[in-house]
Order: C-alpha cells, then structure tokens, then sequence
C-alpha cells in the first residue's frame, strides 16, 4: 500500500547540506492503521508529505497504491493524489464558509455534479456526528467538531489512504480519545490505510496496529505496538513507552529502598496474556520462605493482549529467594533484578 525504499530528503541551507530523512525503509500494508513516532525534528511530517508529494523526495521511492510518483505526469500525480485523505493538527478549515461547504471543497474542485456533493458530504456528516451542524460556521465550533470537519472533508473524495500529522495533538485528553475512536471506525468500516504522525505514544496505543520510531532521519525501531512497548529496544522507544507505562520505581519508594532500611532484593516481572491473571506471587511466598512486597505494578492491553509488570521486594534467606527467582524464570513470565537507585 505505502513503500518508502531508502527514501531520503536533503535540505541545502546556508550552503550546508540537512538530511531530514535519511535512508527510510518502510512498508504500511493495506487496511493498517501505522503509527510513526518521534521527536520534534525526527523528520516525521517530512515523511508523511512525501506520501502525497507535498515533498519531493532527493533520493530513493515512496510507492503508493503501487505508483511511484516519480515516474508519473503531472496529471497523473494528481489522479493518485485523489485516493490520498490529509488530516492537519491545526484543522485548515476555511473561516468564511460553512461546515457543509468545508467538507464539498474537494468534490467542488474536482467538478462533481451538486446533487452527488450534497448527497455525499450528507452522508459523511452524518458518519461524524455533525449533521446538525452542516449551517455552522467553523469559529463557532469546538476543537474537537472542527477536527471532525477535516476528517470528514479528508474522506471527500473516498480515498484508500488517510493521513494524519498530529490530527490529535491540539485536542484535550477527552477530544483526543473521542477523534482515535472515529478513526478507528473509519479504518473498520471503510477499510482505510492510516499513516499516523504523533509525539504521543497514547496515541499509538490507542488504535495503532504497529509502529515506527523515529530520530534524526531514521527509524530506529519498528514493529507491532505490542513487540514495541513490552520490549522497546532503543533508548529512544524506551523513554516513549515509559510516558504511558509508567514501569519506572516511583520516587518515594526509590527513597525508601535507599535509605538502607531494606535487606531485600528488587526485581521488575513483566507479565503477557495469561499469565497476568495467574497467583504468581501467592503461589512463591507459600512454596518458599521468603516474604514477597509488592512495591509498584500496572496491568494494560495492548492489541487486545492483557500485559503488566510488577516492581517486588523478596526478603528472606539468599538460598530462598534464588530458588523463588529460579521457579518464577521457569512461569510465562519474565523476572530481571533491578537496583533501587536505577530504573
């Protein structure tokens, strides 16, 4: 559906020579909703306008839908670029018309007949829930409607791939949620290809089924959101996952294992499906004699996959709490030692 093959872009400024992409490797299969993450100046937007050729690439192919807009005419460009939907952070609704004449802009432009307009933006503001606000104009509607109103035109022109850099970055928490479910349901239910440009991991685990994390022009790491955040192997994805996990020892309890006071030994369980439902620590503390002090610990899903981990304390003899460990290294479970002044 969407193919980046060593895929670079070079800017020239003051006579230096900036690679905003460098060397992109990358594939969105057909009905995916793929999220790319990184950093300001990652080259995330970068890489999303090269999709529909706002951008040119300098080196190597972006593909689409099977056609490399390289090889194409200019009207050809044009054609391919009617199956690609652009959704912005910042909305770019024009001010002076209304909802309904927002959303038929792209079909006005390509000279759709009135009666086929009407009937299609009808349908998509239905689709959004704005139909009673097809009269409104945009200063007099919320973040979260106006967001509504470029999906809604985004979908104008029915296409197979809808892009979205930072749609949900200017919205609170409660709008933000509300827009991934739409889109959510708009990849369902029209089995359309998202490429999603985000800061945000909660994003990326909301709705994404995989992910690509980018820094300095590159994709460091990439895989499905599950692979990503249970085992983030770049420091980079690491600090991402950590802002929605929360597996970091909170403060007050690294202060109370520092402070001496503690003979026992730390360590961090990641729990995946299953096994998060298990007695795990019960079945430990009656089978060996050791205490268990369960300090910090979460449970989420991601991709419909119950995933967790637990931050403990085992006090007893060292004999004891290593035939603990050893058992719990043997469960469907993962164990590591950690220290308490480290993550």
């Amino acid at each position: 559906m969407i193919t980046f093959q060593a895929l670079k872009k070079e800017y020239v400024t003051k006579g230096k020579t900036f690679a905003a992409l460098d060397g992109i490797d990358l594939h969105v299969e057909e009905g995916e909703i793929y999220g790319v993450i990184g950093f300001s100046g990652a080259g995330k937007s970068t890489l999303i306008r090269c999709v529909n050729y706002l951008e040119k690439p300098t080196s190597g192919k972006v593909i689409v839908n099977g056609h490399n807009f390289a090889e194409l005419s200019a009207q050809e460009i044009r054609r391919v670029k009617q199956k690609i939907g652009m959704v912005f952070q910042h909305f770019n609704l024009l001010q002076s018309k209304t909802v309904f004449a927002n959303v038929a802009m792209p079909l006005i432009l390509q000279k759709v007949p009135k009666k086929e307009i009407k009937k299609r933006v009808d349908e998509l503001l239905e689709f959004v829930g704005l139909k009673d606000k097809a009269g409104a104009y945009p200063e007099n509607l919320s973040g979260g409607q106006k967001q509504r109103v470029g999906i809604a035109r985004a979908l104008a022109t029915q296409p197979s791939i809808l892009l979205c850099d930072e749609a949900t970055s200017a919205l609170d928490p409660q709008t933000t949620s509300s827009i991934l479910q739409l889109l959510k349901k708009i990849n369902e239910e029209y089995n359309i290809t998202i490429l999603m440009i985000t800061h945000e991991m909660s994003v990326i685990r909301e709705i994404c089924d995989k992910v690509a994390v980018m820094e300095a022009g590159k994709i460091i790491e990439s895989g499905s959101v599950f692979e990503v955040f249970s085992n983030p192997q770049t420091q980079t994805a690491k600090n991402f996952v950590s802002t929605v996990m929360h597996d970091a020892i909170p403060e007050s309890v690294r202060k109370q294992l520092t402070s001496g006071e503690s003979n026992g030994r730390l360590f961090k369980i990641n729990f995946v499906g299953a096994s998060s439902g298990q007695p795990l620590l019960s079945k430990i503390a009656k089978q060996f004699d050791v205490d268990v002090n369960v300090l910090f610990g979460n449970i989420t899903e991601l991709q419909g996959i119950p995933f967790g981990h637990l931050i403990v304390e085992l006090l007893g003899a060292e004999t004891e709490i290593k035939l603990a460990y050893m058992h719990i290294q043997q469960e469907n479970v993962t164990i590591r030692e950690v220290i308490a002044d480290a993550s």
